[in-house]
């Protein structure tokens, strides 16, 4: 396969969140009802969907995160514990499958994805945002102990609960899926359009005065992989379309 085309970068994340947001009301404009199936809950839903009617089930394997989403935001429909490989959901159910930094922690991502799939409606949309494995990024992730993602949450990202009982960070897998070479493999194997991809590196602005160092090292370790690692970018966003009928 041969390498697919330079990522659009997207600078922010509220930049991101108000595209996608824009993205699901204009598919949906007039819609009676929107099922939405958040796969992965996070501490809070980050889409604005404001005047629509929509129906958000969040599904989490992690009971305390599940919890704490609960109490803290109490923003589902539908709550349910399970594991994403394993639960049986009726097919073509949901209108929007979205999933939020959550495929790099399953371990068969693969089979998650697959059930995403299922569970979408024909013409539904699937939403991802993971990191690549294949970024520099996702690469020094892969090699770092877990206990220094803690550190790096706790003190760069200045998130006091990090590691505690249903806070982030979580253990990684990174399968081989997770990745932009493995997403369009994927897609490709189960007949699904990749309708928009980006590219983000919203840790860079939290390093401040580091980034002009730290950016130079990056595109080193790029140079050094023969390019097989990315720089521009750490995580991946994809608006995949399902499609009406088998085949089409």
């Amino acid at each position: 396969m041969s390498k697919p085309a330079k990522l659009q970068n997207i600078e922010t994340i509220e930049e991101l969140n108000a595209s996608l947001s824009a993205f699901i009301r204009a598919c949906f404009a007039g819609a009676e009802m929107v099922n939405i199936l958040e796969a992965g809950c996070g501490n809070r839903w980050p889409l604005d969907l404001a005047g629509m009617n929509y129906q958000l089930t969040g599904v989490d394997v992690d009971e305390t995160g599940l919890e704490l989403r609960k109490k803290q935001e109490d923003d589902l429909d539908v709550a349910i514990l399970a594991d994403l490989c394993t639960l049986e959901l009726d097919e073509n159910q949901f209108d929007v499958v979205y999933s939020s930094y959550v495929l790099e922690h399953v371990d068969g991502a693969e089979r998650a994805l697959e059930n995403f799939s299922r569970w979408l409606k024909p013409g539904g949309f699937l939403i991802l945002k993971f990191p690549d494995r294949d970024s520099v990024f996702g690469f020094i992730t892969r090699m770092v102990p877990f206990r220094l993602h803690v550190l790096y949450k706790k003190y760069i990202y200045r998130l006091p609960d990090a590691g505690k009982p249903g806070h982030g960070p979580f253990p990684t897998v990174y399968d081989r899926v997770v990745s932009r070479k493995g997403m369009y493999e994927f897609c490709k194997k189960h007949d699904l359009s990749i309708l928009h991809e980006y590219g983000t590196n919203f840790y860079l602005k939290r390093l401040g005065r580091l980034r002009g160092f730290v950016t130079p090292v990056l595109k080193m370790i790029e140079v050094l992989s023969l390019q097989r690692l990315e720089s521009d970018y750490n995580n991946l966003v994809f608006i995949i379309q399902k499609p009406l009928q088998p085949g089409t």
